[in-house]
């Protein structure tokens, strides 16, 4: 049985590499569906909040305790759930109504937000209670992943599978432009009074409006599609998942490799208040600037690959972000100067976005719909585990050595293991393609993005 699998998953991953000739843009093609429609526009303002709490958060708690470290063990109360929600809200994704779980999550978060910004706004913010609400709402977001994932093939036909990854990853990772860039303004205001609002007060609430304006959007979500799951107990049906992933070699080596690119080049929110301050010479409004610029990144390369219909070209692509990916944040990392350093930001998000959006429009390829809840899980439990991990000891040198030392290294760590994986059989298979179609694809992309 499990052999029939594999075979299946293989012929899935060849889909990927199917040669085409012809290059078309269609960049908002899945949105004609229109529970896809609601789901993105919910993940719009869910993402924008989740990006927007990131810089106030980090920037309130580096105010208080002027320590790295302790932005960093929030950054991990914050990831942390990603390992310890994720295989059980996969097994709910396979057991119950997708849609539903994702509603019940984003109601979570809403109230979550509102609570911050009352304790912050009656001024009873302690660093306890920041790290105890990272945990929550990490547990809350951790939850929207699995049942996401598992949800989109089930409300966009495999045709438009690529685009829809693509619109829904750039409310992951575009948004981080759009959320930074709603707060920025506000946190260098200082009230009048002691009574009035101060800018930090209206971020923390303009992260709850988001929140509510998502919930608001997915209550409107009609598929009502779940997975088929054996009456068997939550931790035999979460072995199903761990054993399908590690059984399916082609589907493990592509989680294995995104794990390690969520490790060593996405895990620095911790250490940006440092950088801010400490090489940069500026306060919490730079924060926002260097997120704003991973979003400007983010939204560059996710329109990129909404607009790609050439299957054989999204490999040579695969390959490309995974480079850029890796190299980027060693510019940022031995950068002292703003300009320089949102340069660098710009092309990190290129590649951070552009990789995860392809890796999981594979994973969702290769995954059989009566697994897939578990297997989204098993997935965020490894890049939320890693990123946990990396971002509170990035966060935790950080007080006692330079982070640019730690954050140079794991870059050119990753990039000296995407020049090796050309050597595993699964990725090889995955990277070829064709090179002169990549140029041409760029020119008509960069042509009908001017009209945009």
């Amino acid at each position: 049985m499990l052999r029939q699998e594999e075979l299946a998953s293989t012929q899935k991953v060849k889909y990927l590499n199917k040669s085409s000739s012809n290059i078309h843009i269609d960049y908002f093609a899945s949105l004609k569906y229109p529970d896809f429609f609601k789901m993105w526009i919910a993940s719009l303002f869910a993402g924008s909040s989740h990006w927007a709490l990131i810089v106030v958060r980090g920037w309130v708690v580096y105010q208080i305790s002027d320590s790295s470290m302790l932005v960093g063990l929030v950054t991990f109360a914050a990831l942390i759930p990603m390992v310890l929600v994720t295989p059980f809200i996969g097994y709910l994704s396979d057991k119950f109504q997708r849609r539903r779980i994702l509603q019940i999550m984003f109601l979570i978060n809403f109230v979550h937000n509102l609570g911050l910004a009352i304790l912050y706004f009656m001024d009873f913010i302690l660093p306890w209670h920041l790290v105890a609400l990272a945990f929550v709402q990490g547990s809350a977001r951790a939850a929207q992943m699995p049942s996401g994932q598992a949800l989109v093939p089930n409300i966009v036909p495999k045709e438009n599978l690529l685009n829809a990854v693509a619109l829904n990853m750039s409310t992951v990772h575009a948004t981080r432009l759009l959320g930074p860039l709603a707060v920025a303004p506000f946190l260098g205001y200082i009230g009048s009074n002691e009574n009035s609002l101060n800018g930090t007060d209206v971020a923390f609430f303009i992260c709850t409006g988001f929140y509510a304006l998502s919930f608001i959007f997915a209550l409107m979500i009609k598929n009502k599609s779940t997975g088929k799951i054996s009456s068997e107990s939550f931790f035999q049906n979460l072995a199903e998942g761990i054993k399908y992933v590690h059984s399916n070699k082609p589907l493990l080596v592509i989680i294995g490799i995104t794990t390690l690119h969520c490790m060593l080049t996405m895990s620095f929110e911790s250490v940006l208040p440092y950088f801010s301050v400490n090489k940069l010479g500026a306060e919490g409004v730079a924060v926002s600037f260097l997120m704003m610029c991973v979003g400007v990144g983010s939204l560059f390369a996710s329109l990129f690959l909404a607009g790609n219909s050439n299957e054989k070209l999204k490999g040579r692509i695969f390959y490309f972000f995974a480079i850029l990916s890796g190299i980027a944040p060693i510019f940022l990392a031995l950068s002292t100067n703003l300009f320089l350093s949102l340069i660098a930001t710009i092309f990190m998000g290129m590649g951070q976005a552009g990789f995860m959006i392809i890796s999981h429009t594979i994973i969702q390829i290769m995954s059989p719909d009566y697994v897939r809840g578990r297997i989204a899980g098993v997935y965020a439990m490894y890049i939320g585990g890693s990123m946990a991990l990396f971002n509170f000891l990035n966060g935790l040198t950080a007080d006692y050595i330079d982070p640019g030392y730690s954050i140079a290294i794991q870059g050119l760590v990753f990039t000296l293991i995407v020049f090796l994986s050309r050597k595993q059989k699964a990725l090889s298979s995955i990277y070829s393609g064709n090179s002169n179609n990549l140029s041409s694809y760029l020119v008509v992309f960069l042509k009908r993005l001017a009209f945009l």
